[in-house]
């Protein structure tokens, strides 16, 4: 566990904050001011850590003070001191004797050094300052005389950007700095230290974190820095009582409907849940080379289909569940004309998503009032080898209460080479060609979700069900009800995770399922596979699941 002495003169909140987390297993040995009066003094004994007050007599030297310092700490046996609005300039007398001595300054050094960093930067009209976590080195002469210069001069060892807002104020900036800067960079330098990964190079100046820094191939980096620009004021989030704005990464060149044009002038703007099944439909088309086009309601697929053009796809993703697709979003993978165009206006929907319009494909689309065309550019693909195309987003959050979850995108694309079958019979070469398509739409559906698919289109979906065997009866039931001129009898199924029981696979053979892909690895797949084989369906295994939990 490494022990820190803890040096304010003054509340101490980063210090506060620092032993409340214990980052990294680090924790506050003892607390000393050089005021006896400081408040983290009484902050520190009610938390049990031991204080002590050294303060500098009317005629005792700088070097005399930190002697005797020094002298009070020694007992505490402490591998690190952390200095917070410690105002005192240390010398070689102390630093040369304690362990490494850090402290967090209210800027981004080397800018706006010394006691005002938040007024300095207010008047420089700076738009982005922070906050900086540094190795405090010797400042002083010989004789102890701060050399101006100087201060706050150590090696850096991490920082912290925060925005300058118009209106801003000395004291408005000062809490922002210490609660979106300080309480994010103190913590994180000390745990580096707890966990022994700081190498510090005085004579480079320099401070050497081990694993700061994206993976070897690029991926999770060790710190994330998040900055957006407000793009669009929205009228409100999912509900009406819900404040809800629009921020855009303006460094993102995949085709997205955060940049997308709107076409049709004067049609009200897109809403919170507009933009998230925007988002999710365009997304989902990007899956296919072929001529596509999905619908989407709620975040979740209505209906998809690839086909020889475009128009068709649409009218086979549409003929799933029409009636569901009403109000939804629609996604094209190709310039919509004016065959596709007649077929979207035939019924409401909220918007509409493409790679390009023909002319006589907005004269229909812009006559509906309430349809909201975006035009979204070149869509990006994977390249001729199978790489995703370079302008690919690798990486997708979700914000949590305290934090954000990270994840690499859901980009790997399942080949025939990868399947496995498992069962008896060999599927044949159009089940082939349904499990992959399902596959690849599957991705998309929520889970617990089930696509039941024939050709390269959409049957019945059964999507966000807590259990497998339920989803799999809503996808036959939708099917059965809602598809127009389709059938479940014959279709392949596809299935987002294992299967923990057979049940789900006997209530898919009674709906007229013949096939099934599924990732396998459950403990009961000997049990599922015989099942199939007793129905007289063919299953092959991706090795992979692909849960949508969003």
């Amino acid at each position: 566990m490494t022990r820190i002495a803890g040096l304010a003169s003054n509340r101490g909140r980063n210090l506060v904050h620092v032993q409340d987390l214990q980052p990294g297993g680090a924790e506050l040995a003892v607390v000393a001011s050089n005021h006896a009066d400081a408040p983290i003094l009484e902050k520190a004994e009610e938390r049990g850590i031991p204080t002590v007050a050294v303060e500098q007599g009317d005629d005792e030297s700088r070097r005399e003070h930190e002697q005797r310092l020094v002298d009070e700490l020694a007992a505490y046996d402490v591998d690190l001191v952390c200095l917070d609005g410690y105002m005192r300039v240390l010398s070689d007398t102390f630093l040369d004797t304690m362990p490494t001595t850090v402290n967090v300054h209210p800027s981004l050094l080397p800018s706006f050094p010394g006691m005002d960093a938040w007024g300095d930067a207010l008047d420089a009209g700076a738009k982005t300052t922070g906050c900086t976590v540094h190795v405090v080195t010797d400042a002083t002469d010989d004789d102890g005389t701060v050399v101006a210069d100087e201060v706050d001069g150590g090696p850096i060892v991490t920082q912290e950007p925060v925005p300058v807002y118009e209106g801003d104020d000395t004291e408005s900036l000062k809490e922002r700095v210490l609660y979106e800067g300080e309480f994010k960079a103190y913590p994180r330098a000390v745990k580096w230290f707890a966990e022994d990964r700081v190498e510090v190079d005085l004579d480079a100046n320099a401070v050497h974190v081990a694993g700061d820094g994206a993976d070897d191939d690029g991926g999770l980096p060790e710190r994330r820095v998040v900055t957006e620009d407000r793009h669009a004021d929205l009228r409100y989030g999912e509900n009406p009582h819900q404040d809800a704005a629009l921020y855009a990464d303006n460094t993102s060149e995949e085709a997205s409907v955060v940049h997308a044009d709107q076409l049709n002038e004067g049609a009200k703007a897109l809403s919170y849940n507009n933009y998230n099944d925007a988002d999710g439909a365009l997304y989902l088309i990007k899956e296919f080379d072929e001529p596509a086009a999905a619908v989407i309601k709620h975040t979740n697929p209505a209906g998809c289909a690839t086909a020889d053009t475009l128009a068709d796809a649409y009218a086979d993703a549409l003929a799933t569940d029409a009636k569901s697709a009403f109000g939804g979003i629609v996604a094209l993978n190709r310039e919509c004309d004016a065959d596709t165009a007649e077929l979207v206006a035939d019924s409401f929907k909220e918007v509409v998503v493409a790679p390009g319009y023909t002319d006589d494909a907005l004269d229909v689309l812009t006559a509906k009032k309430n349809l909201r065309v975006l035009d979204v550019g070149d869509l990006t693909s994977y390249t001729d080898d199978g790489d995703l195309d370079a302008t690919r987003e690798r990486f997708t959050s979700k914000e949590l209460v305290g934090g954000r979850l990270v994840q690499e995108r859901d980009l790997e694309p399942v080949s025939r080479e990868d399947l496995e079958v498992v069962t008896e019979r060999e599927p044949t070469e159009e089940e082939l060609e349904s499990m992959l398509f399902a596959w690849k739409v599957q991705k998309h559906v929520k889970s617990n979700g089930i696509v039941f698919a024939k050709g390269t289109e959409t049957v019945g979906l059964g999507v966000g069900q807590v259990s497998r065997v339920d989803a799999v009866e809503i996808a036959a039931m939708k099917a059965e009800r809602d598809a127009e001129g389709k059938t479940a009898e014959g279709a392949v199924m596809g299935s987002d995770a294992f299967f923990p029981f057979p049940d789900a696979v006997e209530e898919a053979a009674e709906a007229g399922i013949e096939a099934v892909i599924q990732p396998g690895g459950s403990k009961n797949d000997d049990k599922v596979i015989e099942a199939a084989n007793e129905l007289g369906m063919t299953m092959v295994m991706t090795g992979q699941r692909c849960f949508r939990h969003d």
